[in-house]
């Protein structure tokens, strides 16, 4: 197997699939599906965006193989995480024969990869899914773990299920294509992964800044497979957020998803909230004497080297933000949970911190 060339098992017994990753395997997708499962009729489910890139590519090859194929094109973004779009999608399913039979193959981004997931979660009582993710963030992140849903309006993912996929087939060539605010919105989850559990990894992605502002083949698949290990390690011990300890991989989150719902998830890329809110959480553990600042500059520092952005909109309202983080899925007893670092590779959830403080880790005024 060659430096471009890597594999990652999700042992979740029956459950358990393969993510293989490298440089121009799409071109194989066929025969990765074929190997996992018996398929005569594929739903290919896109976005415009990705449709003509690729998607279109894979299903002539399903169809050349003389496999029954469908493409369902969703728009791009997250306004098509939406039940009223998954409500569609299943109308067009029926319409073009999809039976108990059928398998979803998700070509594109986390929207895409996390709808078309719910998709298969629910119509005829759950078909069988694959993943061909193209974006860095999907890739390293919403790909791998079998979390699918849809939002409801501001309240993310709070629909969906668990879903496992029975493969992930991960191409980083998609990534010369992929618009350079959404590759660098990806790097955030990348970063997420050193803070919460790995500090070498964190220093290699510090060591290796240039390389990945110029995108080397070489260094995303290594990037990807480190990734991709740690949330199967994650997933492997804690598939349905039961014990807790999946619970790590929202550092984070709490934040950027009441940034997100703040802004109508119109004007961050959810990556881009990601790197913000890793921020935040992170000035929220000084506050509460858990780190020292070094933790939270040395995180700054990174995604100011790859190009993300660093501060909320100055528009926003601190105590609306508050607010809103009152709707997020973790929630628990009346209380707000958060993911915090105690040190740079380590994280734990801190349950009630002040609210004063949370307010105060915005960087907000008001």
């Amino acid at each position: 197997m060659s430096e471009l060339q890597h594999s990652v098992r999700v042992d979740l017994a029956e459950r358990g699939y393969d993510i293989e990753i490298g440089e121009g395997v799409l071109e194989g997708i066929v025969d990765f599906v074929q190997q996992r499962h018996a398929v005569s009729h594929v739903a290919v489910i896109t976005d415009s965006n990705v449709d003509g890139l690729y998607a279109d590519a894979v299903a002539d090859r399903f169809s050349d193989a003389d496999i029954e194929t469908h493409v369902l094109v969703i728009d791009p973004g997250e306004s098509s995480k939406d039940p009223e779009v998954a409500h569609d999608l299943w109308q067009t399913m029926i319409e073009e024969g999809c039976d108990r039979q059928t398998m979803v193959l998700a070509v594109g981004g986390g929207v895409v990869g996390d709808l078309a997931g719910f998709v298969a979660a629910t119509f005829a009582r759950g078909l069988t899914f694959f993943q061909a993710p193209t974006t860095l963030l999907a890739q390293v992140d919403s790909s791998v773990g079998g979390k699918v849903g849809v939002n409801l309006e501001g309240a993310k993912n709070m629909v969906g299920a668990f879903w496992q996929p029975a493969g992930v087939l991960i191409d980083v060539a998609t990534l010369t294509t992929l618009p350079d605010r959404e590759y660098r919105a990806g790097l955030a989850e990348v970063v997420k992964y050193g803070v919460i559990m790995d500090e070498p990894f964190f220093a290699y992605l510090e060591a290796q800044a240039d390389a990945i502002n110029g995108r080397d083949s070489a260094v995303l698949a290594e990037i990807v497979r480190r990734c991709c290990r740690l949330k199967a390690d994650v997933v492997e011990a804690d598939e349905r957020e039961e014990s807790g300890r999946r619970a790590i991989l929202n550092y984070g989150h709490t934040f950027c998803h009441a940034l997100e719902a703040a802004t109508n998830y119109t004007r961050l890329l959810h990556g881009e909230g990601v790197a913000i809110g890793m921020l935040c959480a992170s000035r929220l553990a000084e506050r509460l004497g858990r780190i020292g600042a070094d933790v939270t500059s040395r995180q700054h520092a990174l995604l100011e080297k790859l190009g993300l952005p660093l501060t909320a909109p100055a528009d926003l309202d601190p105590d609306e933000l508050v607010r809103l983080m009152w709707r997020d899925k973790k929630v628990s007893a009346g209380k707000l949970n958060f993911i915090l670092p105690s040190r740079l590779g380590e994280v734990e959830l801190v349950a009630d911190p002040p609210v004063g403080d949370v307010r105060d880790s915005l960087g907000l005024g008001g």
